[in-house]
Order: structure tokens, then C-alpha cells, then sequence
């Protein structure tokens, strides 16, 4: 999926001031966009989160999801490491869009989980594209990452574009009584790299 760099500029946040580089998917007019901080150009490996836009979870405070404190988290690991990436992509709700994904809420509070919510609604489990990436890495000469995440779906789909993993360092934070059993479902049926519950007691 190709994309087109528009513009940068500068954007202070209460972890360190990153360079905001603003992208349009040429085909749909979808709008990304990637902070920087320190010299991510220089061919060492760099510390990256991909984060797909999570509303609810990133503005709103949601506690149903793990997504705003992981972007919060990514943010601060990169201003202590004074160098790094964050890829924030407009892929809201695993892809389906946020009023699908209320409707998707909706069903998980009549008791489906977050697959089968959103398989009921006629989608995939996961509808992201992690292509939209390549561009915006090789706009930024950037070939190697240390990745945040705990979704080899992810790892996968960076590798197979020729973006080198050096290494995967886990993001589990935010696990609390309202996403405890979504965080398992990621884990049973996403795969997802996650600790459960009871492998903490």
C-alpha cells in the first residue's frame, strides 16, 4: 500500500519533543502519521512502536483495551532512550472503523468476545495492513527496528517487507478488571505474546 510523505513539524509532549512526519495513503486519502526523536537515520537499529489508533482507548481513558496505555508507555520508553520511532496508523478497531467497532462493543457486552464480535458484524478478526509502514520506513531510512510489541502478526508483516526485527521487547501494560478477559482472547485466539492472569499467580 503506498504512501506519500506530506510534511514535518515539530509536536512537544509531556515525554520529549518529537518531529511529527505527516503521510496520505495515495489510493484511499487515509491519513498516518510517525514521531521521531534523536537521529533514526544513522543505520542503527531503532526503538519502534507500530500503534493502530485506538480512540477510545489513546483520548477517551477506555480501560476495555490495553492500547492507550501501551502508546503512553511507548512514548516514555522512547524519550528515556532519547532515540526512536512511533508509527501511529489510522486503522481504528483492528481495521473495522470506530462506529463498527461500538457496534462491536455493543455484542462484547452481550457476552462475545473481541473475535467473535467482530466475526459477528461479517469482518476478519484483524483487518490491519502493516504495508502502509514500509513507505513511511523507507521515507525515513530507517531498515532496522527493536520493536514494542506483543503481536507476531506484526513482527511477520514488517519482516515480509523487508524490515529487519533485531529485536522484540514486550509492551504489557494496562491489564486491569474491564480487559482481563479481552487480553486473554488476544492471547487464545490472536496469538498474542501475553502473560495471563494466572501465570501471575
Amino acid at each position: 500500500m503506498e504512501v506519500r510523505f506530506v510534511e514535518t513539524c515539530s509536536l512537544p509532549t509531556p515525554f520529549a519533543v518529537f518531529e511529527m512526519h505527516g503521510f496520505e495513503e495515495l489510493e484511499s486519502g487515509q491519513e498516518h502519521v510517525v514521531l521521531t526523536l534523536g537521529d533514526v537515520s544513522n543505520g542503527q537499529p531503532v526503538l519502534a512502536r507500530t500503534h493502530s489508533e485506538c480512540l477510545t482507548g489513546d483520548a477517551l481513558f477506555s480501560m476495555r483495551c490495553d492500547c492507550g496505555y501501551q502508546l503512553e508507555q511507548a512514548m516514555q520508553s522512547i524519550a528515556d532512550e532519547g532515540r526512536g520511532i512511533l508509527l501511529y496508523l489510522r486503522q481504528e478497531g483492528r481495521g473495522i472503523g470506530l462506529l463498527n467497532k461500538i457496534r462491536a462493543y455493543q455484542l462484547q457486552d452481550q457476552g462475545a468476545d473481541t473475535v467473535e464480535a467482530n466475526e459477528k458484524l461479517g469482518f476478519a478478526a484483524d483487518l490491519r495492513d502493516y504495508s502502509i509502514c514500509y513507505d513511511m520506513l523507507k521515507h525515513l531510512n530507517i531498515q532496522s527496528l527493536r520493536l514494542m510489541t506483543n503481536n507476531p502478526r506484526k513482527v511477520n508483516a514488517l519482516e515480509k517487507g523487508g524490515v529487519e526485527i533485531v529485536e522484540r521487547l514486550p509492551i504489557q501494560v494496562g491489564r486491569n478488571p474491564h480487559n482481563e478477559s479481552y487480553l486473554s482472547t488476544k492471547a487464545s485466539k490472536l496469538g498474542h505474546w501475553l502473560k495471563t492472569h494466572q501465570d501471575d499467580m
